[in-house]
């Protein structure tokens, strides 16, 4: 029987990698997500029942149970060398000049890679087996991340199929973050009240850096292997045939190099994709151009710091000058204090940015950055705007450094530096600037959604103490509205009017309001789905949540430990008691015209806000999700969609419009 089983699970293991091979590196999948599933839940049953036969490269093996305590550090056994950087045709002209002297009249060609802008990382396989992952680090010793790079789901654990693999292969590539998970994932941090990422580069870099592998598992990063470094036994003669092999060895190998007869070829590609970069959905910040040819890369050798054989073009940021007029500290629902610049108006790729992040005060530390500084402003992966440099020559006489708060601006009590963290936050639970933020967060269109309670009402109402809690907005008369500064009798009965149909609101708004860290609109829905009460979430253990699809465990423990807190469960009562009562989810219909069907929603609608459409999909029996794949059955695409349509089209998935999708929803 124990044979038998052997049998079966080295079975089931080489088909699970071969359809993650398929659906992951070649984007040509052969099964349905159900049969997927059905092939890993039965090998994961039969592992339980034989624990001898479970080996570390089984593809249920990707996330470790437990975080770590720390990263240990792993020495390269080939240098992992930093390149030198071109910035115009000119330059690269001067390479090309500098190899030519060099090679001395040997005939040589180019390779042209795009540039990804994530973290270097080292993957050592030794007999298939993947042993050993390492962040570049210093270039002779870097960090040992292996757990965390085990859930790249596109890095193979095991290369046991295809051409003869070499004992020691070490593959050397980057890891990076799409921009449609970037987008999602800051998304999501704001929704939970959390701090966003500066850029995708950031954003890759974190999740590789986190003591626990199973929240980078939920971090959606990517890999492109592009270069090989200690091998028991040579791939090839030249590298684009080397990476030809890591291709056929199952591994991710960007699709867009490039061979290149010369320099000038190698310049024309160059500045082509200076252009068609926008349409990546991964950022790149320039090209890398690399001799071919193995034996010549030899005679080129290198300087102290990077090979003579490569060089890299860096594309030019759209950067634009500006002033920063004023720097403001602001407070978020969780106590964070975050330093923002107020800039004179300035025109940066198609829009005008008036504000920029700094992000946090090492941030401000790090760039000197004060009121009245010129700066230069580029959009962090074309899309959040952050200031890169200061003109300190240009600067006033009397600029004087920002001064790090000691102190909440709006509360004046004592503020703290997060444990090994970069954030400083407020220490008063009952600082008004954090209860001001999270009553603007309860009551937003996403979460309560009540109308007419905006941002300036809420400011007054904290400020005279009529609103001191979630509760209180319900306790409100429409005599004390009136009475606050530009209200009229007509207003404050609106006012009135929206909190009182507020009270219903479907149970999953509630608990995105409740502030829960971690959990915004889409994880609310999910549970109030899957447990159809707030009673059941409230008892849930945190096995049963851990459970539930699409809530990871790092969601999985909030919730928890947020419903085992009194005084949260004190704040629910008091709501329940004010006369909130949520409506309880609608059974979803498992027939009709989305029944089954995964749709992903870009641009803006007519007739629906983001929530509203996702749980119109959701009762005609869909599922929507947040990023295009080859599962996606169709994109809903509104007005200014964005990459998303790009990538729906280069997949082959339909795309429909908001008139279609009101047809299918009456059909």
């Amino acid at each position: 029987m124990a044979k038998d089983a052997k049998k079966r699970i080295e079975q089931l293991r080489c088909e699970i990698r071969r359809h993650d091979r398929l659906y992951y590196v070649a984007s040509q999948p052969e099964i349905s997500d159900q049969e997927y599933d059905r092939l890993f839940a039965e090998l994961g049953s039969l592992e339980k029942a034989n624990p001898q036969l479970v080996t570390p490269d089984s593809p249920t093996q990707r996330v470790s149970g437990q975080p770590l305590e720390g990263f240990a550090t792993s020495r390269h056994a080939v240098p992992m060398l930093s390149m030198d950087n071109t910035y115009n045709p000119d330059e690269l002209r001067a390479f090309d000049e500098r190899v030519r002297k060099q090679l001395a009249g040997d005939n040589y060609g180019y390779v042209v890679e795009l540039k990804i802008d994530g973290l270097a990382i080292s993957l050592r396989y030794e007999d298939g087996a993947l042993v050993t992952a390492a962040t570049r680090g210093d270039g002779e010793v870097g960090d040992d991340v292996t757990s965390n790079v085990r859930t790249i789901k596109v890095i193979p654990l095991a290369i046991l199929d295809g051409p003869k693999v070499p004992r020691i292969l070490e593959v050397r590539g980057e890891v990076y973050m799409p921009t449609s998970a970037f987008t999602e994932l800051n998304k999501l941090r704001e929704e939970a009240g959390e701090p966003i990422f500066a850029n995708p580069r950031n954003a890759a870099a974190g999740s590789l850096k986190l003591l626990d592998a199973r929240i980078t598992a939920e971090r959606n990063l990517a890999f492109f292997a592009y270069a090989t470094g200690e091998l028991s036994e040579p791939l090839a003669n030249n590298h684009y045939e080397s990476l030809e092999r890591l291709k056929k060895f199952g591994l991710p190998v960007n699709p867009h190099i490039t061979r290149a007869q010369d320099i000038e070829m190698v310049i024309d590609i160059c500045l082509k994709w200076s252009e068609k970069r926008p349409d990546l959905d991964y950022h790149i910040d320039g090209m890398v151009v690399k001799i071919d040819r193995l034996d010549q890369r030899e005679m080129l050798g290198a300087t102290g710091r990077a090979p003579r054989w490569c060089i890299s073009y860096k594309f030019p940021a759209e950067r634009a000058e500006t002033l920063v007029e004023s720097i403001d500290v602001q407070i978020g629902k969780s106590g964070i204090l975050t330093p923002v610049a107020n800039l004179t108006p300035v025109q940066l790729s198609g829009t005008t940015v008036k504000r920029a992040s700094l992000h946090n005060f090492e941030e401000i530390d790090r760039l000197d950055v004060r009121e009245g500084d010129t700066v230069l402003i580029e959009k962090a992966g074309e899309i959040i705007p952050q200031v890169v440099e200061v003109k300190a020559h240009a600067r006033p006489a009397r600029n004087v450094p920002f001064e790090i708060p000691t102190k909440c601006p709006n509360c004046g009590s004592d503020v703290a530096k997060d444990p090994d963290g970069v954030y400083i936050r407020c220490t008063n639970p009952d600082c008004l600037g954090r209860l001001v933020e999270r009553i603007k967060y309860f009551a937003g269109r996403d979460q309560m959604d009540i109308e007419h309670l905006g941002s300036a009402l809420i400011e007054q109402l904290v400020e005279t103490g009529l609103v001191k809690s979630f509760a209180d907005i319900y306790r409100l008369e429409k005599s004390q509205v009136a009475e606050l500064q530009r209200m009229a009798e007509k207003s404050a009965d609106n006012v009135i009017q929206a909190i009182q149909m507020s009270k219903t609101r479907s149970l999953w708004r509630l608990i995105a309001a409740l502030g829960i860290r971690h959990i915004g609109g889409q994880s609310a829905q999910i549970l109030a789905e899957h447990f159809g009460s707030l009673d059941a979430i409230k008892k849930a253990t945190h096995e049963a949540l851990e459970a539930v699809d699409q809530i990871g465990p790092t969601m999985a423990a909030s919730v928890y430990e947020y419903f085992q807190n009194p005084k949260n469960l004190a704040v629910i009562d008091e709501l329940v008691e004010a006369g909130v009562k949520p409506e309880m989810p609608k059974k979803v219909r498992r027939s009709g015209k989305l029944a089954g069907k995964t749709i992903v929603v870009t641009g803006t609608l007519e007739n629906f806000s983001r929530q509203q459409v996702q749980q119109a999909i959701r009762d005609a029996g869909g599922k929507p999700s947040s990023s295009v794949s080859k599962r996606t059955d169709f994109v809903l695409a509104g007005n200014e969609p964005g990459s998303k349509i790009d990538k729906a089209r280069k997949l082959g998935v339909d795309v429909i419009s908001e008139e279609q999708f009101l047809q299918m929803l009456k059909g």
